[in-house]
């Protein structure tokens, strides 16, 4: 038994769908270097939140031992696997300096974000001043 079907469905041509597709590809293009700064600002928040979280536990190691750790290992610091390295990490965290006194930890970018081939350099210290040395 066959069914005859006279009604034809409406519907979109394969044409009419790609030339959208281009358009939507156009304008994303367009968009895209208004964003990025953005999309630095957002991954930046990375580094800030990892420097804090470095800064926290040495202030724990300072109060147990009188002095600023040296190491990671020192203050219990777990570095993620960085983007270079298969991971989610954008930022290498280390620490540059540690005594008695104080402490300096850096975060640098392992991504060039915007393209323009300067990588983005975060700074804490002791007293947990933030500071953003290099701008992407």
């Amino acid at each position: 038994m066959r069914f005859k079907n006279s009604k034809k469905l409406p519907a979109f041509t394969l044409t009419e769908l790609l030339v959208v597709l281009v358009i939507i590809g156009i304008l994303v293009l367009l968009a895209l270097p208004k964003l990025m700064p953005l999309i630095s600002k957002a991954k930046s928040t990375e580094a800030q939140l990892q420097l804090g979280h470095v800064h926290t536990l040495q202030k724990n190691f300072f109060y147990m031992k009188s002095k600023y750790g040296a190491t990671f290992d020192d203050i219990g610091f777990e570095q993620e696997k960085l983007v270079t390295q298969g991971g989610s990490a954008n930022y290498s965290i280390e620490i540059t300096e540690s005594g008695t006194t104080g402490f300096k930890a850096k975060a640098t970018a392992v991504v060039d974000f915007d393209g323009d081939g300067k990588f983005n350099v975060w700074e804490i210290d002791q007293d947990k001043n933030l500071v953003e040395v290099t701008k992407d």
